[in-house]
């Protein structure tokens, strides 16, 4: 099958075409990563992160066929790979001279309102509701990386299984904790 067809039928719920894209383009697509990048576990979260992205898009119809499938896939890991070389640019030329004279004076470097602080308490004790509801395989994976920052190919050591499971497991997680907040009208803002 085509990238175009598997992208539709996994925009149409057949989570099985993904994997068939997954295994397609991994090796590609974490070659390019490596790459640039050269630190392992950076490239492996930025990779993790690239095809999170793609899921996302493609499951809430963003993905347009434009062009081919895989260099869909590269231009979003390079945005991730900028936008990570951004962020260090901008931790390493910070000084306190970038910042305003009497910092207690700005609202931009206070603590959140109470009022944030309940929405956020709120929407944590929601979120960790609807992972009741999902099966031990997925809720874990959640756990592991979310709450305990571990990559998937760590989570993937750790439970003894391959990092397309992992990564297939978080994505099934993702789809089920989406269906719970539709099927139950939760709303998280914040």
């Amino acid at each position: 099958m085509t990238d175009y067809e598997l992208v539709t039928l996994y925009e149409q719920g057949n989570d099985s075409a993904f994997d068939f894209l997954l295994k397609r383009h991994q090796d590609y697509v974490y070659s390019y990563i490596t790459f640039l990048v050269r630190a392992e576990d950076r490239a492996e979260d930025i990779f993790q992160e690239t095809f999170t992205r793609a899921i996302i898009a493609i499951r809430s119809h963003k993905y347009q066929t434009t062009g081919k499938f895989s260099a869909w896939l590269i231009r979003i890991a390079h945005n991730l790979i900028v936008d990570q070389l951004r962020n260090d640019e901008e931790i390493r030329t910070t000084s306190k001279e970038d910042f305003p004279r009497d910092i207690t004076d700005s609202l931009r470097y206070s603590e959140g309102s109470l009022e944030t602080k309940l929405i956020e308490q709120q929407n944590i004790k929601t979120l960790r509701r609807l992972l009741s509801y999902l099966p031990e395989t997925q809720r874990e994976v959640i756990i592991m990386h979310f709450y305990e920052n571990l990559t998937f190919r760590e989570i993937a050591e750790k439970t003894n299984v391959s990092i397309n499971t992992s990564l297939g497991r978080m994505r099934y997680a993702l789809i089920n904790l989406r269906k719970l907040i539709q099927k139950h009208q939760i709303s998280l803002v914040g």
